[in-house]
């Protein structure tokens, strides 16, 4: 795991520390992205129909899959700790589109194992909570990193 960085101050005089992080990069006319996230590497891609290759998963797949997968380890974690006969966690998402540009994604939980009414109940509440839960439904701000010297020396920054 990579050590959190310095608090960095911002305009309302909050520290933040960075928790996670991840570089996508796009070097040719395609639209396919090879993305970094700590050690480990990810593609996205568009499909055929928007003028992609269709190599990888689109974006909004990645998306869903953080959130699908935010998900399932956070009850998993929560199951283990109290010692419940949670087996699987399946969580199916949809990323819908509907009228005037609305937007919105469903999320249905299959939770496999023998647990009583109270316990579902409760894992289902946690899953409101996950910390991928959280930022998507909150709107999580995004907003612009401070620049860094380019490394090929013909780059520009942009937020």
């Amino acid at each position: 795991m990579t050590p959190p960085t310095p608090a960095a101050a911002s305009a309302d005089g909050a520290d933040f520390v960075r928790s996670a992080a991840a570089v996508a990069t796009s070097t040719g006319d395609d639209y396919r992205i090879d993305i970094r996230s700590g050690r480990h590497r990810l593609s996205a891609d568009e499909p055929e129909s928007a003028g992609g290759a269709d190599t990888a998963t689109t974006p909004v797949g990645l998306l869903l899959s953080a959130l699908g997968s935010c998900t399932a380890i956070t009850l998993r974690m929560y199951a283990q700790r109290k010692d419940w006969p949670l087996t699987t966690v399946r969580v199916h998402l949809g990323y819908e589109k509907g009228p005037e540009k609305a937007v919105r994604i469903t999320r249905r939980i299959d939770l496999v194992g023998d647990l009583d009414d109270t316990q579902r109940a409760r894992l289902l509440d946690i899953a409101d909570r996950t910390p991928v839960t959280r930022a998507v439904s909150a709107g999580t701000p995004i907003v612009p990193a401070a620049p860094r010297a380019s490394t090929s020396g013909n780059g520009t920054h942009h937020g």
